[in-house]
């Protein structure tokens, strides 16, 4: 059972191994002293394909979660990168709004409570003021959902110029206006972009509803950043000066480990050093943990 004194760290289900049962996945998780796990549904027909699992297969997910005390709180779904609310493809926002509904009912019969969206109005297509007002109906839609389900969807400052700081996202919160739509925001993508981390979050604090934690190289004029897979501390994100924002504030919500290892030849050996190394800067920035 989760205990409300202990601080919630997680772990992305993708840096743990892949082609395992749940159950499996949450008791590696639980032994390497973490207290959830974020599932993914991201942009393969395979991750995909989880909208639509049978009462079988759902009953046998939370199954999983009762019995190993692990909870998955949280979704990350990307699936919109490949179906996007903001396309100019009529057929493709129908069907990205079909995934939104499906997410939505999936968070709601495993116990999921929050959805981290990317932060799109487009990905694959080129961007322009109507992929953003496409998207922003496409949100208002979602959000109807998401307040009659009483599942929370948050926003993740992302990897793209279109959603690449807290102050981009509170133009949408303005617009948007509903209590049930926060802000996740991704320490590396923040960083990387060049943004005043301290500025950011202290702006956003109070629509912040959980933080991914992982390192990235920041864009430059020559370069264009790397969000994903760099080792923790090779990266431009100060770490100690965040967890010590993070303890003036009194930020009490998740922090998630974000790694890409779940097809490394030993991921659970590299989540648990990433592990031991955000715990000391932890302590180092005088944050509990």
């Amino acid at each position: 059972m989760y205990s409300l004194e202990k601080f919630p760290l997680g772990i992305y289900e993708k840096a743990l191994p892949k082609d395992i049962s749940w159950r499996e996945r949450l008791k590696y998780a639980k032994d390497l002293g973490f207290d959830f796990v974020e599932i993914s549904i991201d942009e393969t027909d395979e991750r995909l394909s989880r909208l639509d699992w049978s009462l079988d297969e759902r009953k046998e997910f939370v199954s999983a979660i009762l019995e190993t005390g692990m909870r998955v709180p949280s979704m990350c779904f990307s699936g919109h990168r490949r179906f996007p609310l903001g396309s100019e493809n009529s057929e493709t926002r129908k069907k990205s709004l079909e995934l939104m509904k499906k997410a939505i009912q999936l968070a709601v019969d495993l116990g999921i409570r929050n959805i981290q969206m990317a932060g799109y109005d487009v990905y694959y297509e080129a961007g322009n003021e109507k992929t953003r007002e496409l998207y922003i109906d496409g949100m208002k839609q979602s959000l109807k959902w998401a307040e009659q389900a009483n599942v929370m969807l948050s926003i993740e400052i992302m990897d793209h110029p279109f959603m690449s700081s807290i102050t981009k996202y509170l133009e949408f919160d303005k617009i948007l206006n509903s209590p049930f739509l926060t802000v996740y925001p991704d320490i590396g993508n923040l960083s990387a972009w060049g943004n005043n981390v301290r500025e950011e979050i202290l702006k956003g604090k109070n629509k912040i509803s959980s933080i991914h934690l992982k390192d990235t190289l920041a864009v430059t004029e020559s370069f264009p950043g790397k969000f994903k897979e760099v080792p923790f501390g090779d990266g431009c994100v100060d770490f100690i000066e965040f967890f010590k924002l993070l303890e003036e504030i009194d930020y009490n919500g998740p922090l998630l480990i974000e790694m890409w290892t779940e097809k490394s030849e030993n991921p659970l050996k590299e989540i648990q050093n990433a592990k031991r190394w955000i715990e000391n800067k932890m302590r180092e920035g005088g944050f509990r943990c």
